[in-house]
């Protein structure tokens, strides 16, 4: 048993818990990937095609090299690939629209519980869209709420906030066609393109995905992670706990679980109304301890402190302590098979979203109108809930690690003295050789969180920044390199950065649609620089990625010309053609490339390697 557990999560506090999913003999995402394996070697390599109803067709050579309307693997692995970057883009724009939407009912008196929280951005964001701010707060909210919808099925030909980039990088994407004309056109076309009979060239199929995600790059996610901003407040720098640890034998504990600030920030806000205290108090709790999972938890981490108990692989997890009263989901990423999960405990799984309905569940919709009085209500329940807790099931681990999250590019500016022009010192110095963006999902095809920690662990020994957002962030937060005291894993230029701020070598920048934090460091950068974004040293990395999401992300990260690593190959063997073009020939478009490797070491000798030509090219 403990070689079993040791092999699937290096995260000490999962590992406490696996092993009493073992014991309890309850169903894990490690569990199920044992039975489906091995898998479909046509799936696999992406030449499994289920367009139209005269298949499905698999290429599996000799005579079967062409499907029922004669495509070949070329076009069905770029076709697999497009609908994945269509998927993920989708959810992403989706949740931003959600966002935005809940700032125009607060707005316009619809959602009263929705005030703007930071007023310096959203004049800021207001000037860059040319809306007049001469009014009351609400009517400068309305008019960007407004012109942010538009974008979503904009005539205009171009996204507003991709023009943060250097006007260099521009010409880039708009010779390689790659400017998005709108958010859900982009989608709409990309879905289009897979019928059968319509994009029937793999390379113009395989551009359409990079003219998507960057719809959500500089699009859907760039307006979920400025516009939560401005209704939540932008992050600054604080100290709180990560890992199962978090949470508490005498007290309610209720996960929040999904993507969207929108419900979680009201959950925050109901969780200290005194008739709720007054109830835990009732049932003999200390008190309610809200903790966060997956990336709606790390929008609460960087905003109000409320500690993580995990990511993507701990979510089982966290209900099999059996100190968990309920657990609360919005969308993406959530199990189906938590309320199967729950049901052998005494947890309540609340979904709360008409998008993200759950078979098992206990359905609250929420909406901004209802959130507050929706949120006491969940609330309430998880209470009563308390004292059907079993003792003799409980197992909470100890020793929460302590993290320094909270590093918006606003924050980052804050700690250098209100601007980046130190840290562009510090890399042009070459104290800091350059710097790497770790984002992405947890896949139980990787040991949890391994190749996350590993990476970080290598890159910034030798003196290469990590900035990290998503599940990512939060194993290096379970592994202690969130802690300014991490530098001593640093390499000496590094650590001597690091050390006079008194911040940790690896940055902690949020939720995944916060990626675009990032898209927005590397503008400023360049731009104050003076060169294209693809000049930087700088590169991406996704070591445990699973999600749609996350092509979508990796993609927009190479259209604006950051090189990124996959640390699992995507669904793309199947097509020499298709590999070639993302691995070598798009470079000569966009100036920037995919690597996929899964072993840490070599992961960090390509990213070095990468970061050092990048450098000599710019004579530093």
């Amino acid at each position: 048993m403990d070689q079993k557990v040791e092999e699937r999560t290096i995260d000490r506090t999962s590992q406490i818990v696996l092993r009493k999913a073992m014991e309890d003999g309850t169903d894990t995402v490690w569990d199920r990937l044992e039975r489906q394996t091995p898998h479909c070697k046509f799936c696999s390599e992406g030449v499994s095609c289920q367009r139209c109803a005269m298949g499905p067709c698999r290429i599996m050579g000799g005579d079967r090299t062409r499907g029922v309307c004669g495509n070949d693997a070329h076009l069905i692995v770029a076709r697999n690939l497009l609908d994945w970057v269509a998927m993920g883009a989708a959810a992403h724009s989706d949740h931003g629209r959600d966002v935005v939407e809940a700032v125009l009912k607060g707005a316009t008196g619809g959602a009263p519980d929705y005030p703007v929280g930071d007023v310096e951005k959203l004049n800021r964001l207001a000037k860059e869209y040319g809306i007049d701010t001469g009014g009351t707060t609400q009517q400068t909210a309305e008019r960007l709420a407004l012109a942010m919808l538009d974008e979503f099925g904009t005539v205009r030909g171009e996204l507003q906030m991709i023009k943060r980039v250097p006007a260099a990088s521009l010409e880039v994407y708009k010779k390689a066609d790659i400017m998005p004309r709108g958010i859900d056109r982009e989608v709409v076309e990309a879905m289009h393109r897979i019928h059968m009979g319509v994009g029937n060239d793999p390379y113009g199929v395989v551009m359409q995905g990079f003219r998507a995600s960057m719809s959500d790059g500089w699009g859907g996610s760039m307006q979920a992670m400025e516009m939560s901003d401005v209704l939540f407040g932008t992050p600054e720098i604080k100290t709180s706990r990560v890992n199962l640890g978090v949470l508490k034998k005498d007290h309610v504990n209720v996960a929040l679980h999904g993507h969207n600030p929108v419900l979680s920030e009201m959950l925050v806000k109901a969780a200290a109304d005194p008739d709720i205290v007054a109830r835990a108090k009732k049932v003999g709790a200390a008190g309610i301890n809200l903790v966060g999972l997956c990336c709606t938890g790390n929008e609460l981490l960087m905003r109000k402190g409320v500690p993580q108990a995990g990511n993507h692989l701990d979510q089982e997890l966290t209900i099999i302590t059996g100190a968990l009263e309920a657990m609360i989901v919005d969308y993406q990423c959530i199990f189906p098979s938590l309320p199967f999960t729950a049901a052998c405990y005494h947890t309540i799984i609340f979904s709360t979203s008409p998008k993200g309905t759950m078979a098992g569940s206990e359905y609250v919709e929420v909406s901004p109108e209802n959130a507050y009085q929706q949120s006491k209500l969940m609330l309430e329940r998880a209470i009563d809930n308390y004292p059907n807790r079993n003792e003799q099931k409980v197992l909470i681990p100890d020793e929460p690690v302590e993290s320094m999250v909270g590093f918006s590019v606003e924050a980052i500016k804050k700690a250098l003295g209100g601007s980046l022009k130190p840290l562009l010192d510090a890399i042009v110095s070459g104290k800091i050789r350059g710097a790497v963006g770790i984002v992405g999902c947890n896949n139980p095809h990787i040991r949890h969180d391994y190749g996350h920690v590993e990476l970080a662990k290598r890159l910034i020994k030798r003196d290469i920044l990590v900035v990290e957002t998503g599940c990512a962030s939060i194993a290096s937060g379970k592994a202690g390199l969130l802690k300014p005291s991490a530098i001593e894993m640093a390499g000496k230029g590094l650590k001597e950065v690091c050390g006079s701020l008194g911040i940790p070598p690896v940055l902690h920048m949020g939720s995944c649609v916060d990626n675009t934090r990032i898209l927005n460091l590397v503008a400023e950068l360049a731009s104050m620089a003076g060169v294209r974004i693809d000049q930087l040293p700088v590169a991406g990395a996704a070591p445990e990625w699973y999600s749609p999401k996350a092509v979508s992300i990796a993609e927009y990260f190479v259209g604006t010309g950051v090189s990124t690593l996959l640390g699992v190959m995507p669904r793309i063997g199947g097509s020499p053609f298709v590999t070639k073009m993302l691995t070598d020939d798009i470079e000569h478009l966009l100036n920037a490339k995919f690597w996929v490797e899964p072993d840490p070491s070599k992961a960090c000798a390509i990213l070095f390697d990468h970061i050092e030509q990048k450098r000599q090219a710019l004579g530093m």
